[in-house]
């Protein structure tokens, strides 16, 4: 089962924020504007995980990545990595915050950034500001040039 596609959801969806409640990820900003989510959806119809962004002027900042428990294991974290970066914009710069997740981005073409190489859009928003702990690794995808 490594076929998804993604279903666009509004960020009050109830099963996105207790999925995200339940992996530890943050959810106080879900529904402020600027803000896409998706669910993964599996071949049968059933959901195995979500997955978001958020525009930061010419920029993305990727969020809210969770595969369901009973999901894991079976490389669909790639997969809706791989699937979400499709709708980005291939001139914007994808940056994300981690506390735990850096060698598993690492594997997908992102590279780990100070701060003072994020552009201002992306630090100012609420999660880079004061969600995410200072001590978050911050990352930005390595893409080849267009």
């Amino acid at each position: 089962m490594s076929d998804i596609r993604l279903e666009p959801i509004p960020g009050s969806d109830p099963e996105l924020k207790l999925a995200l409640s339940a992996s530890g990820l943050p959810t106080e900003d879900l529904e402020d504007a600027g803000r896409s989510f998706f669910r993964a959806v599996s071949a049968d119809g059933g959901t195995v995980g979500y997955a978001g962004m958020e525009a930061c002027g010419d920029n993305v900042l990727l969020r809210s990545l969770v595969i369901l428990p009973e999901h894991r294991g079976k490389a669909l974290g790639k997969t809706l990595t791989r699937e979400t970066l499709k709708a980005v914009n291939v001139s914007s710069a994808v940056f994300l915050a981690t506390t735990t997740a850096a060698p598993f981005f690492e594997t997908l073409g992102f590279i780990v950034v100070e701060r003072g190489d994020v552009p201002p859009a992306v630090l100012a928003t609420r999660q880079l500001s004061g969600i995410c702990p200072a001590s978050a690794t911050i990352m930005k995808l390595n893409r080849p040039p267009t």
